[in-house]
């Protein structure tokens, strides 16, 4: 058994205590973060004169090679050592010598691992925003495909008022897009570096906080060493905000396997993104938005298994942060797949325009309209409410629909009635004449698809910005 600790101890650690207690099984996966913090760790202990120009030369060196034969797949990682970061160092030594013993100065695997953590998560969040900016460019496209695509909006799972798919898509557009600004909000609020902060009391020796804080991309060095080790907020904060993100994708997933159903048909799901059945030679089942729905609750598992975790540990670091890492690399990773495909299946889906406009024209999704025709003659609204209430009804008996009676049988309601009425409850007019900010009305749409590429635009621009300069 591997391990940086055994000095202080007269007999070996209990086998299956000691595999119990290891993380290499999966902190493996902070491998080149571990790299990276170390050379910058190493360079500033060099620039400090606490290591000789030799022996900061060699650890790079040394470190830079095993990052090199990790990212060419020739790099064995074994379980015999206790977690990544006594991996990264007995080989290292076994490559250097003696230099490589002096790596660890100043510094702790509290500080250590408190770093890796935020590098690593500090890259997901820039992937997680990059996926989202890919969905809402997807989104927009839509959204301009269809400002003409009517289709029933709903309240209660009933039909309520015609909206426009261009404008049901946007209100998905909207979440997203504060999904984005969390992730950015996140970032701002983690960059800070921990390195430095030794186990919980900092170092005697004379670090450069700052200037390793610089070498690596952060805002500055975090300002107490004890909340620095035990800080595991930016975890919660990114499960938090990645829960809301498959809340949201949960939802729009809901939305599509009821729009896929026989009932509805208002979409269909291309074969790539669908399954059949083993008995049911004609099932062409809605697989991926499923699973997407499903997966949500698995990264709500995660947050509320951390908060469960950190909710009654004293400072600064204890054994129990170690859970954060598995939960949260299973969050991330099944957000990356769920928001990689959900926007796979959404690019090649295709709607059903007529069905949807047929639906919603036989649901009385005019009724509002037809009262507020009324209140334009002159009628108060609460008896125009009433008058169209009573119309329904009577539509219903029926098998109508309002704008399908005559205009006698429309007087018979209501002598305020005239012709102009079938224009009034058309579904283009019923639309198109909501142009207030927010509303369905095509020329509102277009402004707010306006609203929404310049920010896309800009969005864009940071993130081509961002990858210039190799974050």
């Amino acid at each position: 058994m591997a391990q940086l600790w055994g000095g202080r101890f007269a007999e070996e650690t209990d086998a299956f205590a000691y595999q119990f207690q290891a993380s290499i099984s999966f902190d493996r996966r902070l491998l080149l973060q571990d790299i990276e913090g170390s050379i910058a760790h190493a360079v500033m202990l060099g620039r400090q004169h606490i290591l000789s120009e030799e022996e900061k030369d060699e650890i790079v060196k040394g470190l830079a090679g095993i990052r090199e034969d990790a990212e060419k797949g020739t790099l064995q990682i074994t379980d015999e050592y206790e977690d990544i970061h006594s991996f990264v160092e007995a080989v290292l030594i076994s490559r250097i010598g003696d230099a490589g013993k002096k790596l660890h100065t100043g510094r702790s695997r509290n500080d250590q691992v408190a770093l890796d953590m935020k590098l690593y998560v500090r890259a997901e969040i820039a992937r997680t925003e990059s996926l989202l900016i890919n969905l809402l460019r997807t989104l927009l496209t839509m959204m301009e495909e269809h400002l003409d695509t009517y289709m029933p909006g709903f309240t209660h799972l009933q039909k309520a008022q015609p909206v426009t798919l261009a404008h049901h898509l946007g209100a998905y557009f909207e979440m997203f897009r504060r999904d984005l600004l969390r992730m950015k909000d996140i970032y701002r609020r983690m960059n800070y570096c921990p390195l430095g902060s030794g186990a919980l009391a900092g170092t005697t020796y004379p670090l450069d906080r700052g200037y390793t804080s610089a070498l690596l991309g952060f805002e500055g060095p975090t300002l107490n060493s004890m909340d620095a080790v035990s800080d595991r907020d930016y975890l919660i904060e990114y499960l938090s905000a990645a829960a809301i993100v498959m809340m949201h994708l949960s939802r729009f997933s809901e939305e599509i396997i009821i729009w896929n159903s026989n009932e509805y048909q208002f979409v269909e799901i291309a074969d790539a993104y669908s399954t059949g059945s083993s008995i049911m030679p004609q099932k062409k089942n809605p697989d991926i938005a499923e699973l997407v729905r499903g997966k949500t609750g698995r990264v709500y598992g995660a947050l509320m298994s951390l908060l469960t975790t950190m909710k009654g540990i004293p400072l600064a670091y204890n054994k129990d942060m170690q859970e954060d890492k598995e939960l949260t690399f299973d969050a991330i990773d099944t957000l990356r797949g769920c928001l990689t495909l959900f926007c796979g299946m959404l690019k090649t889906m295709r709607f059903r325009r007529d069905v949807m406009e047929a639906s919603a024209a036989n649901g009385f999704t005019n009724a509002t309209d037809a009262a507020d025709y009324l209140v334009g003659k002159g009628v108060p609204f609460r008896d125009a409410h009433s008058i169209i209430g009573r119309l329904v009804l009577y539509c219903i008996d029926k098998g109508s629909c309002i704008d399908a009676l005559s205009l006698e049988e429309l007087k018979e309601i209501s002598p305020v009635f005239e012709e102009d009425i079938y224009d009034a409850v058309s579904l283009k007019t019923c639309v198109e004449k909501r142009l207030t900010i927010g509303a369905p009305g095509q020329e509102a749409m277009k402004r707010v698809i306006q609203i929404n590429k310049k920010f896309l635009q800009e969005e864009l621009q940071k993130e081509k910005e961002r990858i210039s300069r190799g974050e």
